[in-house]
């Protein structure tokens, strides 16, 4: 059954109208509904959102049939197949509330739920946040997503069925308010009882004491590149009134940088019928379960066309500022001179692997 691309495109479309507020310190529940929920919603309205293994039952003549199959998608419609991918540093002070509301929020919606309603999300955490590999985490997520034969399914049961990848590529950053008044970023307390320490651990050592012998400090600083790594490490960023920022500098790079390679990554695993979401962002740790969230940058795969808006990653084009918000000094960070939703789109193209019965889609 021959795909239409125009219907998924309009999508598209509709999509990238929306406005996107990039760079501001914002609480999870905010950022996670009225930028990435949103956004998503908008590719998936009015098709049939085939994510519960439920749906699968009876899609298969060699499984038993059972009541279960009363719960099988009705593959005649238009569905769309989702699943869905974060990244997220290791490090185990990240308990706070940004990362469970994730869950609950973003990834409960997009990714695949297991036949006893868990969800099951792509979780990968590479030291430092970010990825380690774009094209691996690109690779795993899309081949967990459905094997060969489900996939026939979908695409001969409508013209305009097609699947949906969703990854989102986050660091972190530690903040500390002191009492009078000072803002500290790239340290927080991981519970009333400890000190202060480093957060992220890996982005702060990397820039502060580099050591060659070290392969997370090794990939970070390939992330960042030569010019980010010797302004950020030996000069540094800071806001009008004197804060140092480099560490949120540095963790903004580092996602937006994995966010572009597994944008480009993506597009030699699908083929004509798959569409990439991608965001990037940093969870800003607090003392007091009081995380917040930074969102730098979003992009799009599809129809041989990479799509992407947000920061980029040339260290020196950023600053930065502490603004009132919500009744304390927020982080408000800009990149050119731009802030906001003032941020233009990029392009770039790819070749669109066509599928094919018997022949698969290009792994």
């Amino acid at each position: 059954m021959r795909f239409d691309p125009s219907a998924a495109a309009a999508r598209l479309a509709r999509f990238w109208n929306l406005k996107a507020a990039f760079g501001m310190e914002r609480g999870a529940y905010h950022t996670y509904m009225n930028e990435i929920v949103s956004d998503r919603y908008v590719l998936v309205n009015g098709l049939q959102l085939l994510r519960d293994e439920l749906q699968l039952a009876g899609l298969r003549e060699t499984l038993t049939k059972t009541d279960i199959t009363a719960c099988g998608a009705d593959l005649k419609l238009p569905t769309v197949m989702t699943t869905c991918a974060y990244t997220n540093c290791g490090d185990r002070i990240q308990q706070g509330e940004a990362l469970s509301t994730y869950k609950q929020m973003v990834a409960a919606r997009f990714a695949t739920m297991s036949e006893l309603g868990e969800s099951k999300l792509e979780s990968f955490a590479p030291t430092g946040g970010g990825t380690d590999d774009g094209a691996t985490l690109a690779h795993v997520t899309v081949a967990h997503q459905l094997d060969e034969p489900l996939r026939k399914l979908i695409y001969e049961g409508n013209a305009q069925s097609f699947i949906l990848v969703n990854l989102d590529l986050k660091t972190h950053l530690g903040r500390l308010d002191l009492p009078d008044g000072t803002v500290v970023f790239g340290k927080t307390q991981e519970s009333p009882w400890r000190e202060p320490r480093s957060a992220c651990g890996a982005i702060v050592g990397t820039l502060a004491k580099f050591n060659q012998n070290n392969a997370v400090h090794r990939r970070l600083r390939r992330d960042l590149g030569e010019e980010n790594f010797k302004l950020l490490s030996e000069q540094g960023i800071k806001t009008d009134d004197g804060v140092d920022v480099r560490w949120a500098v540095a963790a903004a790079i580092v996602a937006v940088q994995g966010m572009r390679n597994t944008l480009l990554a993506l597009g030699s695993e699908f083929d004509e019928r798959g569409m990439g979401h991608t965001t990037a962002s940093i969870t800003v740790n607090r003392p007091a379960m009081l995380d917040t969230v930074i969102y730098l940058a979003r992009g799009t795969v599809f129809n041989g066309e990479v799509r992407m808006q947000g920061f980029g990653r040339n260290a020196a084009k950023y600053s930065a500022s502490l603004v009132p918000h919500a009744g304390e000094k927020r982080l408000l960070l800009r990149y050119d001179g731009h802030e906001a939703g003032d941020f233009a789109q990029t392009t770039s193209a790819y070749d669109v692997r066509q599928w094919s019965a018997g022949g698969g889609h290009g792994h």
